[in-house]
């Protein structure tokens, strides 16, 4: 306290004998505590020595918080004392009105008495009462000059801040001024009514000794600053029709009639709802109002908390992008305040509920501090400056721990990566273009069940009554999920119009929103992953197997909108100790196979969603559907000793499992091997127990179908045998088919000194030495004989992708036969990939590189045709369709 302070103290009674008085002790200690604490006491002395306020006046200690954090307002409260005396009369000055009203404002402001909405409601509204009176005094001063002027149809329509009535103590007021001429000439009305709207902005905004009441700001209207000041209703739809810009449009989202004819105010915000809501955006315009505000930030100070990245700004357009893209299809939008405006879209669900309230925390703690940076000089500053003590404990911060200073900075610091984090997920959140260019008629939720049919068959559906009809049931009612779909449908209704069967795609959606345990959160999933919900429409209008277990599997969801998570596809090794995990962790025989056949499908759905999204060829499709059944085999041979007891067994591949060539509707074709021949027995139990484990069918459906029948003798043979038996039986009885089946063979689970051995006898007999001509007869006979008796009836033969000509088993046999020819001399040949044998075969000069390609090529082809048909019709489907 500085001594020349002392005898003033004295004076007022505060110090008594030189100690602070017993009722100024008190408010001592909340001068200390105060933004400025010198300051503070000095301008508390100044007001007390004038207006004899007594030290224990309880109002005395209520503007402790506003000598110490508004100089502006002090000043003119020390000018104007008996303002502190609420009976004292009111002035017909705009700006005493003013003045004195936001020192009530500030004060229940500062100590804490209202929050932010109040505070920025009651400086609107005072806004609006200090146009009301400058309004009125000025028509007194014109009457005489311009008889009638009162009668003139006039409006101020307020804008920005002040027209979503959330004002700052030291805004400007954006207005735009209409007038109709009413009994008047145009060239009179025009004349009074240019005189009135410049006599209303000099009464609020010339500077006196008084200062101002409002800083006035008319650059809002049509052509700027350049552009007249005042327009009709039809001069405004002119420019606005032929001119107006997107950040224009955005500006009106805020209009509304604050003086003046209520009536011509309210048609004048009427006409502009054409514009502000029009039946679509153009990508363009959203363009133009992203580029518009980069350029504001770029230009702006780190510091400003307005302009710069993570500012008030970053919120305020993003609600407003929100809305004028949404807000087309849905009133419930167009609040002009920026926080009932978010409270609207968390309403409605545009926004997650979490991210607006995060938004809306930050949002208050950043107004609040625009409010203490402009109290302190009612300037219109944004900056915070880089003392940071004197505004951190006017926001309310106190040294403790840490200094007030750095508390508030590490609060501001998180605010605003918050809110710029946000900001970039809401104002540039994908497809957004794409809601704005949808006509808001087309939101289907609103369309009559005829309009809605029609606009299903233009876009390429055929069952329309049932299209409607599951349209209708998705976005029915006022639930979370009806508005979400409200929102959603009509994108996704054009991207399943892009599928090959639409009709199915619309009817898998309906049912996998209505079966899914939590259909508002899996609606909001594919709202804020925009990627997620177009892939998933290409999916269900692509595949009926694919509709059928996201029905069950709604969690995977997520994953679609992530390519790195579709293609991990781990290895049949990784996968395989997964599922064996899986198998352990489970009590009993029955949970096991549900489990397994939860894998299964889970595997299926993601190679699934993978290959028809085009993001992995044919040859990764084949090999991870068989590294998906080499780890169900695993996981069902332990689940099947667990029941029957272990003994020494391999499980075998064949056909295109050995050749890991699946398709994802191939039975499993295998053969069972055993050690020796006291195995036997048991290896029969467990052979039969890995079969129902694996392919019975559950509540949970069937993991696969498996298929023995490629064992010695077929079905009438043993399903298990032992090494010496398959040895003996591969000499003396097999068959030519057989030995050239034997070339797929691949040991997969079991036994490794059993697989060993058998991968032995493959080798030896499936690559003989010598094949003689009624071998190579014998084989030609069987193709012959596939060809002609295992093409369905009603399938064209020569359109069959695996029979027909020039189809797989072209191909296949034609690899196998040369496979076994050479094999025993080319080891590159004893290899179970059709591809690879084709491949290789060119490499020896049997075919040319060019056979070799086409071959490789059609082969994969076909397989591809085959994959996609099951995938489409849910299941095997070899003929090539009509349509």
């Amino acid at each position: 306290m500085g001594s020349s302070l002392l005898p003033r103290l004295e004076a007022l009674g505060w110090i008594v004998d030189g100690r602070p008085s017993t009722a100024a002790h008190e408010l001592l200690v909340s001068i200390r505590a105060a933004p400025d604490p010198e300051g503070t006491l000095q301008r508390l002395i100044a007001l007390a020595e004038r207006s004899r306020l007594d030290v224990g006046d309880r109002l005395l200690s209520d503007l402790v918080m506003l000598a110490g954090a508004s100089k502006g307002l002090w000043d003119s409260l020390v000018r104007h004392p008996e303002w502190l005396d609420p009976a004292s009369p009111t002035s017909d000055d705009p700006r005493h009105l003013v003045q004195r009203r936001m020192i009530d404002i500030a004060l229940a402001d500062l100590n804490g008495r209202w929050g932010l909405e109040e505070v920025v409601t009651s400086l609107s509204d005072l806004a609006d009462e200090a146009l009301a009176q400058a309004r009125t005094q000025v028509l007194a001063t014109l009457e005489d000059r311009f008889p009638g002027i009162e009668h003139l149809p006039f409006s101020v329509i307020a804008l920005g801040k002040w027209g979503g009535r959330e004002l700052n103590y030291a805004s400007d007021i954006d207005l735009l001024f209409v007038y109709e001429p009413g009994g008047y000439s145009p060239d009179d009305s025009r004349r009074m009514a240019q005189k009135l709207a410049g006599a209303l902005i000099d009464r609020l905004a010339a500077p006196t000794a008084e200062g101002i009441a409002f800083r006035v700001d008319t650059d809002l209207r049509p052509e700027g600053s350049t552009g007249p000041l005042i327009r009709t209703i039809d001069s405004y739809r002119a420019y606005y029709e032929r001119w107006g810009e997107s950040w224009e449009f955005q500006a009106l989202l805020k209009a509304r009639p604050a003086g003046g004819s209520p009536d011509l105010g309210a048609r004048f915000v009427a006409m502009t709802e054409d514009y502000v809501w029009p039946a679509s955006i153009s990508p363009d315009s959203i363009r133009a109002l992203r580029q518009l505000k980069a350029r504001a930030e770029d230009a702006a100070d780190p510091d400003d908390i307005k302009r710069a990245p993570g500012g008030i700004r970053d919120i305020e357009f993003s609600v407003q992008l929100l809305q004028l893209i949404h807000g087309r299809a849905d009133p419930e939008l167009r609040a002009p305040g920026t926080l009932p405006a978010l409270a609207a879209l968390t309403a409605g669900d545009y926004v997650k509920a979490d991210d607006a309230q995060a938004l809306a925390e930050s949002y208050r703690f950043l107004r609040k501090l625009e409010h203490r940076l402009q109290l302190w000089q009612l300037a219109q500053t944004h900056r915070v400056p880089s003392d940071r003590q004197q505004v951190a404990r006017a926001m309310g911060y106190r040294d403790g721990d840490q200094m007030a200073a750095a508390q508030f900075d590490a609060d501001l610091r998180a605010h605003r990566n918050r809110v710029r984090k946000l900001h970039e997920l809401l104002y540039y959140r994908p497809l957004l273009e794409s809601f704005a260019a949808i006509p808001a008629s087309h939101g289907y939720g609103g369309l009559s069940r005829d309009r809605a049919e029609a606009r299903l068959e233009a876009l390429g559906f055929l069952d329309l009554r049932n299209a409607a009809l599951a349209i209708e049931n998705l976005t029915t009612g006022l639930s979370r999920r009806s508005r979400l779909m409200q929102q959603l449908l009509p994108l996704m209704v054009d991207w399943l119009a892009d599928t090959p069967n639409p009709d199915l795609g619309l009817s898998q959606l309906s049912m996998l929103v209505a079966a899914s345990p939590d259909s508002a959160e899996l609606t909001g999933t594919l709202r804020d992953r925009p990627l997620a919900a177009q892939r998933l429409c290409r999916l269900l209008g692509s595949s009926r197997m694919v509709g059928s277990y996201l029905d069950r599997i709604p969690e995977f969801l997520p994953r679609l909108a992530d390519d790195r998570l579709l293609l991990d596809l781990p290895v049949a090794e990784e996968l395989s100790a997964t599922a064996l995990e899986r198998m352990t962790m489970r009590p009993g025989r029955e949970e096991r196979m549900a489990s397994l056949r939860r894998l299964v499908r889970r595997r299926l759905l993601r190679v699934a969603a993978a290959d028809l999204l085009d993001l992995v060829g044919v040859e990764r499709v084949q090999g991870a559907l068989a590294d998906t059944a080499d780890a169900a085999a695993g996981a069902g041979l332990w689940t099947a000793a667990e029941e029957v007891g272990r003994v020494p067994l391999a499980v075998v591949a064949m056909g295109k499992w050995g050749g890991r060539e699946l398709g994802y509707g191939s039975d499993l074709d295998l053969i069972y091997v055993t050690a020796g021949s006291a195995d036997v027995a048991t290896g029969l139990r467990l052979a039969a127990e890995f079969a129902a484990v694996v392919g019975s069918p559950t509540s949970d459906g069937a993991a696969y179908r498996v298929d023995s029948s490629l064992r010695p003798e077929g079905k009438q043979g043993s399903l298990a045998r032992s090494l010496d038996a398959y040895r003996a039986y591969y000499e003396q009885r097999a068959a030519p088919w057989e030995l050239l089946a034997l070339g797929k063979a691949r040991p997969v689970c079991g036994d490794p000194d059993v697989s060993e051995g058998f991968q032995e006898i493959a080798d030896r007999y499936a690559f003989p030495e010598n094949v003689g001509i009624d071998f190579v007869r014998s084989i030609r006979h069987i193709k012959a004989r596939v060809e002609r008796e295992r093409v369905p009836p009603g399938e064209d033969p020569e359109f069959h992708l695996k029979l027909g000509k020039g189809g797989l088993s072209d191909i296949e046999f034609l690899a196998q036969l040369w496979q076994l020819r050479l094999g025993r001399t080319h080891p590159e040949l004893r290899t179970t990939s059709t591809v690879e044998a084709v491949n290789n075969l060119g490499g020896l000069g049997v075919l040319s590189n060019d056979e070799a390609d086409h071959l490789a090529a059609t082969y994969l082809l076909c397989t591809r045709l085959r994959n996609r048909l099951f995938l489409q019709i849910g299941r095997a489907y070899d003929a090539f369709p009509v349509d």
